[in-house]
């Protein structure tokens, strides 16, 4: 089973217990383009459902258009936390 699959089939078995949210804690570690790409389009079609999604991140990239909120960590502590257009457009970025 490739890492997408496996991915795949956590996302899967998580959806049985039909929960509020989900977690996603680095989710494209070790995948491939093909399969981060078709992760995302996942996180987005269950984020449009109406299913909260929790991501935890190192990669801007990574966060969906349907995530609102964003909080800034570094080195443990909340540095921003607020609207995503707010937070990933501040100096916070870039120190």
């Amino acid at each position: 089973m490739s890492s997408g699959e496996a991915k795949r089939t956590l996302i899967a078995r998580a959806l049985v217990h039909d929960p509020q949210t989900l977690l996603f804690d680095e989710p494209s570690n070790a995948l491939d383009i093909a399969a981060q790409v078709q992760l995302r389009q996942t996180m987005r079609e269950l984020a449009q459902s109406g299913l909260g999604i929790l991501l935890v991140t190192h990669h801007v990239l990574e966060i969906i258009p349907e995530i609102e909120r964003v909080v800034f960590l570094r080195e443990g502590r909340i540095v921003g936390d607020g609207g995503k257009e707010e937070i990933l457009n501040s100096a916070a970025l870039s120190e």
